[in-house]
């Protein structure tokens, strides 16, 4: 089974990339998604968390308020790694499950969204990787449409590797600058390039 690896940058069209990829039955595998179960109320790494980051960082259904945790570990890179290896092995785990369970059930590859794919070192993992990539100002002014100041929005940028760095490293580079449509038509393109295993245009 191919495994697919699908990262970008904060705000790149990560999301509109696997909704679409679902709605043409493709197998995939969010790890956002997977943290969010990881960080809900009763589990090892919440706990582990609350000790790190102390007991306010939680919501009060017992979660982690990813609000409050999110302005800490952007603004502070040995808060960032602690997260992450209190999180990551969890989220690990569950992608090579989701991976097998797939694979058991035939599916000829499989999409994993991983958005620190190359900063976690998980690339070499995959068989091929798509990078979802647009301009850092529209990746602000669509982080500033989620909330976020000017100044949040470039700090979260700042936490990531540039852009350049991931599509230079990638198989497949999926442009998300222009309109819905644009990207839905390099969508169709990217799910020619998965269905016949052929990569030979690397931009979409």
């Amino acid at each position: 089974m191919l495994k697919i690896g699908l990262t970008g940058g904060i705000a790149t069209g990560k999301s509109h990339v696997t909704d679409a990829l679902r709605r043409h039955g493709v197998p995939v595998i969010d790890a956002d998604a997977i943290a969010h179960g990881v960080m809900a109320a009763g589990t090892e790494a919440t706990a582990a968390i609350a000790v790190r980051f102390g007991a306010g960082i939680l919501a009060s259904d017992g979660s982690v308020d990813r609000s409050k945790l999110g302005p800490i570990v952007f603004a502070d890179s040995t808060a960032r790694r602690d997260l992450e290896q209190i999180v990551h092995p969890a989220i690990h785990r569950s992608i090579v499950a989701g991976i097998r369970a797939f694979e058991l059930l035939g599916h000829p590859f499989v999409v994993v969204a991983v958005p620190l794919l190359f900063e976690t070192g998980s690339a070499a993992g995959y068989d091929r990787i798509v990078v979802t990539a647009c301009t850092p100002e529209h990746q602000v002014e669509r982080l500033i449409a989620r909330g976020l100041t000017e100044a949040g929005a470039r700090q979260r940028l700042a936490a990531q590797l540039p852009t350049e760095e991931k599509t230079s490293r990638a198989d497949f580079v999926l442009n998300t600058d222009g309109s819905f449509e644009e990207t839905d038509r390099r969508i169709a393109a990217l799910l020619d390039a998965m269905t016949s295993n052929r990569w030979d245009s690397t931009r979409g």
